[in-house]
């Protein structure tokens, strides 16, 4: 039996995600109705100093930081951003399709399996008070065997090209998904278990 819960605004605050990703914008409807679209435009140059996990809380934090900075009175701002690692290498969005292919084929390489790490940062500013949450949320994901053709088929999409790791499980590719262990938002770009605590702690939303 499925329960859906109806989820309603406490108080009259604004919800500003930062980010223009139409997966982020999809997941955060299911916790809030309402939301503006803000996009930042801070440069998302990896450091190579950081962890993996360092570098997605980093990401998400300096995309909040800049549209909060930007807006005023009460909101809330919402900044996430997602990387694939596998073997210590570091997968973000590919810059043309070979590479979207190479980052894919090692990927479906040795055991086939590879972590997505996904930031999230949330602003909230309230009757004058400003609270900050930085946090990040780890899956793994196990690659069948995929042939170069069905490589190149996926690629023609057009679907690889703005996604970390250059796959995107909840569109075709997903075929290819043998395994995922953890929350499988995370790996489509948002966790929404840790922004719906959040905002339920805040009482921003009530059930």
């Amino acid at each position: 039996m499925i329960y859906l819960i109806k989820i309603y605004h406490k108080v009259k605050m604004k919800i500003i995600l930062a980010s223009s990703s139409p997966r982020r914008k999809e997941l955060l409807k299911m916790i809030v109705s309402k939301f503006d679209i803000i996009v930042s435009g801070v440069d998302e140059t990896l450091d190579p100093s950081l962890t993996p996990q360092q570098q997605v809380i980093r990401l998400s934090n300096i995309k909040a930081k800049d549209i909060f900075d930007k807006t005023q009175e009460s909101r809330v701002v919402i900044g996430s951003d997602t990387i694939v690692v596998k073997d210590g290498k570091i997968y973000g969005k590919p810059k043309n399709t070979k590479q979207a292919k190479q980052m894919i084929k090692e990927l479906a390489s040795g055991n086939r399996t590879h972590s997505v790490f996904t930031g999230l940062t949330i602003i909230i500013e309230a009757e004058g008070k400003i609270k900050q949450y930085k946090t990040y949320d780890e899956a793994k994901v196990t690659f069948k065997e995929i042939s170069d053709k069905e490589i190149d088929k996926w690629i023609n999409t057009g679907k690889a090209m703005d996604k970390a790791g250059a796959y995107a499980m909840q569109e075709e590719f997903g075929v290819f998904v043998e395994r995922i262990e953890g929350n499988y938002n995370t790996i489509v770009g948002l966790p929404i278990h840790k922004v719906y605590d959040i905002l339920k702690e805040n009482k921003i939303i009530k059930i």
